[in-house]
């Protein structure tokens, strides 16, 4: 058994870096398979993204060229004194439009649905129709949804607005939706530029990513039945396509997922996810730092704008305001619902969304999550650093110190991997394995160090041969009983024993033979004496008992015991040979035999010799 302690202790440091190993891979198991604790980590590192976007947000600047133009607080009141109700008619927006586009604008993209036709105003539905047909430069939206077909019956959609993609990942499975609002047909004939932009929250009710691909499925009108299942593309990536393949002289036709879920436009590559999401790369809160947000216009300017043109006056917005700019039209106002809150922000306008899209495609920034195996790599450095910490330091306050210093190192070094590199690196796993780790580190340390103090203090107070106490140990006891026994009134004895013609069993056996016999006494005496008794190598073939609250007829009566134990039981010293030890006793019992540590051994010892003189194998007495 000592052996195996001793063989442990010599590895401890081996044992313990694999139970580390084994912990990882445990919490890794739960991590996979316990779904509230997936969940809670979600949610966690979720919320650590969103702190890491508001500390580089700052940093970021927004592309100068992207202008969005929203129907905010003023404006609403003003549309609504102007025209009455909401919705307003489409002419309206119809006047917007050419404004706009007398300017020659890049691109003009409606962040709005134009779901069915607004008849109240004679034309005003044709008005917009109209001019999707003549500017070929503007965008328009539909949204899909999973509403029950008892509510409304899943409406086909022309052909020519879904995608064809082809995939080559075996890890991807877009958002698929059942039903969606189509938009007036009369539009979808005008133009095919025409994408999705639904915008689906996490549980927590952040947006953090866009869904750049959707299925929908194309069913038979007559029975509802699923014909094939369908690709559709966000609105924003149909326009940053047309961006590409005109002004930085791309082709781009077919459209590809490859084995790393990338979509492939030219030269970029679109990182998503398994469901076919856009992981956004914030920028800074509406309205507030001028080089970190986007230019806002407000459809009053506009309309005041386009009146002051018409009476000859001068005009709010400049002449070329948007001039080769990417324009988005949508509504910044809580009475409209579409307010989304976003890591950086509580209260975004939808419309920057589509704008932060196209925004990240153009400058290459959109997030993407580091690998499994990088971000285990990353968990288990992190590990190994906080065991270094905590097994090589010895002040407790330093390595607590340290420790923070790492966990603030990482959680900076995270934040500078998405801002240089705009990778998503772990944050929460990683620290969570380390603090546990941290934690289960200076358990098992102490736990080593209790272990190694144990053993340093058995070797300094046990014989190494016998096991049994050794003599500096008995000194030590020996004066501690007396000082005990004085204090509470109480007596103790001691018991010296010796071997009987142990040098000459030496001569004939050897020394080996010597060496068992001295064990097979020594564990008989530990066996014959309560575990309160302390028994002692006092040196050679001698040895010491010490009996706690004994007095000398009862500490008689244990050394006769003892003696008649040790001359009964044969040793078998070979298989062929069995030989018969005695043993020699002398008893001193405090205070009447003394009262110092000399004078009871010295009174034990002449007992002893007594015990010899009259023949051995018996417990002496002084007459």
């Amino acid at each position: 058994m000592n052996k195996f302690i001793n063989l442990i202790y010599r590895h401890r440091y081996d044992i313990f870096f694999s139970f580390i190993l084994f912990v990882i891979f445990i919490f890794g198991f739960i991590f996979l398979q316990n779904v509230e604790t997936k969940n809670l980590i979600k949610t966690l590192e979720n919320k650590s993204f969103d702190i890491r976007q508001n500390i580089i947000s700052k940093n970021k600047k927004v592309n100068k060229d992207i202008i969005i133009v929203t129907v905010d607080d003023p404006s609403y009141e003003y549309l609504i004194e102007t025209y009455g109700d909401w919705p307003i008619p489409r002419n309206a927006y119809a006047e917007i439009l050419d404004y706009i586009q007398n300017q020659k604008p890049k691109y003009v993209a409606f962040d709005l649905l134009f779901i069915k036709s607004l008849n109240r105003i004679p034309n005003s539905d044709n008005k917009l129709i109209e001019g999707f047909k003549k500017y070929k430069n503007t965008y328009t939206a539909f949204n899909f949804d999973d509403y029950s077909f008892d509510l409304r019956k899943p409406p086909s959609i022309d052909e020519k607005i879904k995608s064809k993609i082809k995939v080559f990942s075996d890890n991807f499975y877009p958002y698929e939706y059942t039903n969606c609002r189509i938009i007036m047909p009369e539009i979808i004939n005008a133009t095919k530029n025409i994408g999705h932009i639904n915008t689906p929250k996490s549980d927590d009710g952040y947006t953090r990513t866009v869904p750049i691909i959707v299925k929908y499925p194309k069913y038979n009108q007559t029975n509802y039945t699923v014909i094939q299942d369908d690709y559709y593309l966000y609105m924003t990536v149909k326009m940053i396509i047309d961006y590409l393949n005109e002004y930085e002289n791309e082709n781009i036709e077919d459209l590809v997922i490859d084995s790393n879920n990338n979509l492939l436009l030219g030269k970029r590559k679109i990182p998503l996810t398994e469901k076919g999401e856009a992981i956004l790369n914030w920028y800074g809160k509406s309205g507030t730092e001028v080089d970190t947000t986007f230019k806002y216009v407000s459809f009053w300017q506009i309309f005041k704008s386009i009146q002051a043109k018409k009476e000859g006056k001068r005009a709010i917005l400049p002449d070329n305001l948007f001039e080769d700019k990417i324009v988005y039209i949508g509504t910044n106002v809580f009475a409209l619902s579409d307010i989304k809150t976003v890591p950086t922000s509580k209260y975004l306008p939808g419309v920057e969304i589509h704008a932060t899209l196209f925004n990240n495609i153009l400058d290459n920034s959109l997030i993407h999550n580091a690998s499994l195996p990088y971000n285990i790599l990353i968990s288990i450095i992190l590990s190994a650093a906080v065991i270094f910490t905590v097994f090589r330091i010895k002040s407790v306050y330093v390595s607590l110190i340290l420790f923070a210093f790492l966990t603030v190192t990482y959680s900076y070094f995270t934040t500078y991997v998405m801002e240089k590199y705009n990778v998503w690196v772990w944050l929460v796993i990683p620290v969570a394995c380390s603090i546990f780790l941290f934690i289960c580190s200076f358990i098992i340390k102490y736990l080593l160090k209790s272990r190694d103090f144990e053993y340093t203090y058995k070797l300094a107070t046990t014989d190494g041969l016998t096991e049994l106490y050794n003599h500096r140990f008995f000194q030590e006891q020996i004066r501690q009983k007396i000082i005990q026994s004085e204090k509470n009134k109480t007596n103790f004895s001691l018991i010296l024993i010796d071997i009987d013609f142990f040098k000459k069993f030496n001569d004939k056996y050897g020394h080996q033979a010597g060496d068992a016999v001295l064990k097979h006494v020594a564990s008989t005496l530990k066996k014959s004496v309560r575990s309160e008794d302390l028994v002692c190598r006092y040196g050679g073939e001698e040895m010491t008992i010490i009996l706690n609250n004994t007095n000398r007829n009862d500490a008689i009566k244990t050394a006769q015991k003892i003696c008649e134990i040790i001359a009964e039981k044969k040793y078998e010293l070979t298989p062929e040979l069995e030989v018969n030890i005695t043993i020699s006793l002398g008893v001193s019992t405090y205070p009447e035999n003394g009262k110092t540590p000399t004078e009871l051994i010295e009174y034990a010892d002449k007992c002893l010799y007594k015990a010899k003189e009259n023949g051995r194998n018996q417990v002496g007495f002084i007459s």
